[in-house]
Order: structure tokens, then sequence, then C-alpha cells
């Protein structure tokens, strides 16, 4: 088995989900690269988290109805989830279909949307639209429900087209009009919430979408170019069928899973950064009839994927969610078991609370002077654990090779572990000469697994750990 493989696997594993041990990156690269890819395309073959322990300790996760529970829910599906590629697809439509509790105040309605989310994000992308569109949460963040015939609210219409399904513009022309803004927003007059059931005696009941056609402007509408008697469903008929859909959907999938884009807004005169990758996605987009996961099918059998180790920044969930599964201590109730999840929002991602519908700005933005020592001071912690699972495995690991290992041995192996990772030679040199002291280490010396430790620590805190 190549190193070269297991590394690739790596890769994919940050990518396609929240990292892997290197245990389960040797198992999967026996199995083949083509075959992981379409495993983790299909999510639904694999068995899903078994909850009932788990809710039996974590009170808060019997009805999730408050945010802290659904944060802390959400984190432990990222860390033990065999189904990555779908809590992965959840994150990231869930920071393009922006709904936040600080409006809502209704956490387990936002969970609602996130479950269509893994059921529906590989699916089509006109079907996804449509359950965004009748999802009461993001109804109620967009003000949709306060949209009537004589008093049109333009809000969902203009985030439908601007930050959720075309874009504003590319290749340095608009993509719509404002009078495709009024005639979008028309023809969704009528969507909105039916009256909740009142929570006693029985306790809350999730709200459901209402179509009144009393309230909806039934008249022709010209939308893109065609004219007639449209509806919600015709709009987003005619919004799928667009180039400028097709690229906007490309360029989302290029930057959460390949490498960092400049930030939404710049689309418009700023060309992809990989245009090769970004037609051929474009291509499957229609040749599939608008199916992300054959689209995710092109991108990550691509040169250009595979070429694109660490030209991401990680998010928060990643860093978090990639170390603890890692460590490996994350799977049973314990004191503190929300802690990782306050992490995330620590570092700058408030799950279910994005700051704005515009979502969270990516890349070299998630990292300030703040959010780094968060990030160095959580990653260093859980390193510093020496009797975790996941430590010990990497310790007995690195000991296995023998009774002495040279410091350049362990410290390329303690990088191998990790998923690869490349020192700049100054911080290379560094190590060598000050955190590793010694020319040769014994393995079975009772200091070796703190020496393991230590270095792990010093990787996770270095600038190049914050890539993915």
């Amino acid at each position: 088995m190549a190193e070269n493989d297991i590394m690739l696997m790596a890769h994919l594993m940050r990518r396609a989900g929240f990292s892997a041990s290197y245990e389960e990156l040797e198992q999967r690269t026996a199995k083949g690269y083509e075959a992981t890819v379409e495993e983790l395309l299909h999510p639904e073959e694999q068995p899903d988290l078994e909850m009932d322990v788990m809710n039996r300790y974590m009170h808060g996760w019997r009805d999730l109805n408050g945010l802290m529970a659904n944060q802390g829910y959400w984190t432990y599906r990222m860390v033990n989830s065999s189904r990555q590629l779908e809590e992965k697809i959840c994150l990231f439509w869930h920071g393009i279909f922006c709904v936040g509790d600080s409006k809502c105040m209704r956490a387990r309605q936002i969970l609602l949307e996130l479950n269509n989310f893994r059921t529906h994000g590989m699916g089509k992308f006109d079907n996804l639209l449509m359950y965004l569109s009748t999802d009461p949460a993001m109804l109620y963040y967009l003000d949709n429900q306060l949209s009537h015939k004589e008093a049109v609210n333009e809000n969902w219409g203009r985030e439908l087209l601007e930050l959720f399904s075309m874009g504003v513009g590319m290749d340095g022309e608009a993509n719509y009009t404002e009078d495709d803004v009024k005639a979008c927003a028309q023809a969704f007059t009528g969507w909105t919430i039916a009256n909740a059931i009142p929570r006693y005696p029985y306790g809350s009941y999730a709200n459901r979408f209402l179509y009144n056609k009393f309230d909806h402007i039934d008249d022709d509408k010209t939308f893109q170019g065609e004219t007639g008697n449209f509806n919600g469903q015709d709009i987003i008929n005619i919004i799928c069928k667009q180039p400028a859909t097709a690229r906007f959907v490309a360029r989302h999938l290029y930057n959460f899973f390949v490498a960092d884009e400049p930030q939404v807004p710049a689309w418009q005169h700023t060309p992809p950064r990989d245009p090769e990758l970004i037609k051929a996605l474009e291509d499957e987009y229609f040749s599939s009839g608008y199916e992300i996961r054959a689209m995710l099918r092109v991108l990550f059998n691509s040169d250009s994927f595979k070429n694109a180790r660490f030209a991401k920044v990680k998010n928060p969930c990643e860093v978090v969610a990639s170390t603890l599964r890692l460590v490996g201590d994350f799977t049973t109730p314990k004191p503190r078991f929300y802690d990782p999840a306050l992490q995330i929002r620590y570092m700058g991602q408030d799950l279910l609370n994005p700051p704005t519908v515009e979502g969270w700005h990516t890349g070299k933005e998630w990292i300030d002077s703040g959010t780094l020592v968060e990030r160095v001071n959580f990653t260093a912690g859980e390193m510093g654990r020496i009797d975790s699972p996941g430590i010990r495995a990497i310790i007995d690991r690195l000991a296995a090779r023998g009774r002495t290992i040279s410091a350049e041995a362990l410290l390329d192996g303690c990088l191998e572990i990790l998923g690869g990772y490349e020192l700049m030679d100054e911080t290379r040199d560094l190590f060598l000469s000050q955190a590793l002291k010694t020319s040769e280490l014994a393995t079975d010396s009772e200091e070796f697994a703190n020496q393991v430790s230590q270095l792990l620590q010093l990787i996770v805190a270095t600038q190049e750990y914050q890539f993915a």
C-alpha cells in the first residue's frame, strides 16, 4: 500500500468528511479511491447513528428545541457518523441557505431544514430549492409570511436570486434585473406558514407550510425573459435552467471542497480560480439534470481536486470535528459534553445561527488574532490527552517501528499520521533542534509517550495545520 495513496485518501477524507484516523485511511485505501468516492456519495447505504443511549443521557436532545442542544447534537454527528459526506453536505448548504436562530428562535424548526439537506442535499438542485421554498424556517427568516398580493415583500425573492441560486452576476454581467426580483417575489405570494398548534398539553409542534391561493398574485409575470402566470415552482424551473445557476453551484462546490475562492460578492467580476474544472462541473450540472451527486463525482475524481491539498483554510467545524475524530474520545456521554460545540462558536461559526443571510465569509477570513488562539488552544489541548484512544494509538504505532526512532523519523511519522502535513523548512528545523533535542529516542522509555504528545501539540499549533 503506497504512502502516496494513503495521503490522497487523507486529502479526500478531509474534504468529503471530517478527516479520519490512520487505521481508517488504510482500510479505505485498500478499497480504492474511486470505490471510496462512491461509498461517500451514497451515505444512505451506511447505517445511521444509533442515538438511544445518547438521548438517554443528553436530555436536551430528546426534543431539540434549544440552540445549544442542536449545536451539540450536530457536532456529535460530525464526529461519529459513518455518513461523513452527508454531514459535510449538510454543512455546505447550511452556509449557503442560511437561516438564523437569532430571528427564528426555533432551533428545532431549523433542524428540520438541516434534515432536508441530509436527505436531499446531493439530489436535484431544483428539488432542493423547492424544499427550501416551502421550509417554514426559511419563509419566516426572509419574511415571506408578510408578503401579500396587496403588499409584496421582496426579501425572499431577492435572496433566492442573489444568494441561493444565480448570484448577482458572472463574467462582468448582471444575472438578473430589479424587474426579475419583483416578478419572483410576486410569484411566491401566498407561500406562507400555517398557524402553529399550541404546545400545550402535548409539547411543541413544528410549523407547516401553507399555500394561500387567495393571497397569490394570479397574473402574468415576466421573469428572465419569459412571460406567463408563474407561481413559485415555475420560477424555480426557470432559475435552474440558467447558465448562471450552473456557474453559481459549481463555484460554491469548488470553494467548499477544493480551494478557497474570493468571497461570493466578487464573483461577478472575478473569474473562477480553475475555469476548466468549473466548466466540467457546469456541464455535469446540465447533463445530469441538475444533480449535485453527479457534480461531486466529477469534482472528487478530478486532477484539480487531487492536487489541491492544503489549499483551503479549515472552517471551525473542520478544526473541531477532525481533531475529535483523531482523538477518538467523543463517543459517549460525559461532563462538559457541549464544550466542542462551544469551541466551534468561539472560533467564529455559530451553528444554526449565521451572522446574516449571507452566511459566513470563508477562507482566510476565518482567521483573526482571537479565533487563531482558540484554534491553537483547543487542538493542542486535545493532543495533550495521552490516555485518549486516538493519541494512544498514534503512540503505539510509532513505538512499533523499532526500539529506537530518530528525531527526524518521529517528526515525519507524526506528520504522516496526522494526514500528510508538510512544515516549512524553518519550522521543521526549529522542531528538530529545540523540541527534539536528541537524535535518537527510545520507544520503550517512559517519556516517549510525552515526547510524541508534545510533538503533536506543536504540529497542530502551526500555520500548516490550519489548512485542509
